[in-house]
């Protein structure tokens, strides 16, 4: 049987001003811009069940919120107070604390805030201006790094690239190429302590560097395998001969896709004519500064990881060695490295980051 009715929104032009800006303004809490765009969307009409889907939220949820705000229009979107101990902290103070952790700098001198920093500028006990940090989900001590492509082709590179990924040719290997190059051969002034009940293993802060290394990997993302090999330099001469070993290693019925990054070395006049030789071997380039999209990268993490951050060697040999012992056990239970992203999605999420760049002002 047909399920009740949903109850009709109709907003006000002052209630559609404030639900819009809520969307848009950068600092709004996720949780009320999403309900802003819960009601926004049942006031273009549509059931719950097409708002949940274009919303991307539960029908349990857009039900919650269409009810919530037909009783109490904006109010409702708020989150209801609780019963307890009556509050301490007047709404002008959290604001004057969220304004002034988002805009404003300690007068110290200091880069950021501390609750201890915040709390002494304030009034407000430590406590108090951590919880109301963990409300708004705010980490001031926390930095991330970021960079946006450049490449005047990043569009074109990036249906390239995935469409390789999630379409790949038939009767071709898709092949991700990169290098890592000066892995250091290090050892430690003073013996590794093992690890113990209640204390971490340990080991000397300073090192003995005995030489670098560098390695050429091919990852075949489908089934996780990796052809590698070590050299002593990071030339042109070098990527040619490991493009020799792909040529031996893979059967010549395949024709080999190889995702690679825009070094130099790639592109030489001596690379170019070896790949005019040997015609199956087709190239597609990543954007600049975009070396997130080829999936080696994730490869030479899970090597860093698993063996190189807390290994020790006495020479470059014995870390070639030992690295090459490491990819043999990885190739005998190799895992697949699986793209789930489409060219569009990564695209639309990228131009609503900038779209949310330019709102913020910075």
């Amino acid at each position: 049987m047909p399920g009740p009715r949903a109850v009709l929104i109709e907003l006000s032009d002052d209630e559609r001003r404030v639900l819009e800006g809520w969307v848009r303004r950068p600092k709004t809490s996720q949780a009320l811009a999403q309900r802003s765009r819960i009601v926004l969307t049942c006031a273009a009409g549509g059931t719950n069940g097409q708002v949940a889907a274009a919303v991307g939220v539960s029908l349990p949820t857009v039900a919650k919120w269409r009810r919530r705000f037909a009783a109490d229009r904006l109010e409702g979107l708020v989150d209801e107070s609780r019963p307890g101990r009556p509050r301490t902290v007047s709404d002008d103070q959290v604001d004057e604390v969220i304004t002034r952790t988002l805009e404003g700098a300690p007068s110290n001198g200091d880069t950021h805030w501390s609750t201890r920093s915040m709390a002494r500028a304030s009034g407000l006990s430590q406590s108090t201006v951590s919880r109301m940090w963990r409300a708004f989900g705010l980490k001031p001590h926390l930095v991330e790094t970021w960079k946006l492509s450049t490449d005047p082709q990043f569009v074109e590179k990036v249906r390239d690239v995935v469409g390789v990924y999630l379409d790949p040719p038939e009767k071709a290997i898709v092949l991700c190429v990169d290098e890592k190059s000066q892995i250091q051969a290090l050892d430690r002034t003073a013996p590794v302590l093992p690890l113990m009940p209640g204390t971490p293993a340990r080991m000397t802060h300073d090192y003995v560097r005995n030489g670098t290394t560098s390695l050429f990997a091919a990852l075949d993302p489908r089934s996780g395998a990796v052809i590698a090999q070590s050299y002593r330099r990071h030339r042109h001469q070098e990527f040619l001969r490991f493009l020799k070993l792909i040529d031996a290693s893979v059967p010549k019925e395949y024709d080999l896709h190889l995702i690679l990054d825009n070094y130099a070395t790639h592109k030489t006049p001596a690379v170019k004519n070896w790949l005019l030789r040997h015609p199956r071997f087709h190239l597609h380039f990543t954007p600049t500064s975009s070396s997130w999209m080829n999936l080696v990268e994730r490869w030479f993490g899970e090597l860093t990881n698993r063996k190189l951050r807390r290994s020790t060697h006495r020479s470059v040999v014995e870390l070639e060695a030992d690295i090459r012992k490491w990819i043999n056990n990885w190739n005998k239970d190799p895992r697949p490295f699986v793209w789930t992203k489409t060219a569009d999605q990564i695209l639309e999420t990228l131009a609503a980051y900038c779209e949310r760049i330019n709102d913020s002002g910075q």
